[in-house]
């Protein structure tokens, strides 16, 4: 029985493609505005600086709020 062993072929190696910044800026500043906003409503949406009136928004976020250590009680 004969054994087949694969041989190392030279190749050249592969750039990667570069991705201009003005394709990844509209997306970096979406994704930043998105976790400002998101930070307000886990960090400080609550009390005298409410959007939202109520309490709904604190126990949706109260267990996020403590795992990133802000304080709530």
């Amino acid at each position: 029985m004969a054994q087949h062993v694969a041989q190392p072929t030279a190749t050249t190696p592969v750039a990667p493609a570069k991705l201009p910044l003005t394709a990844i800026a509209p997306w970096a500043v979406f994704f930043g505005i998105l976790m400002l906003v998101l930070l307000y409503f886990v960090g400080a949406e609550q009390g005298a600086t409410s959007v939202i009136s109520g309490a709904d928004v604190h126990e949706w976020v109260h267990d996020g709020r403590h795992l990133l250590g802000f304080p709530c009680h």
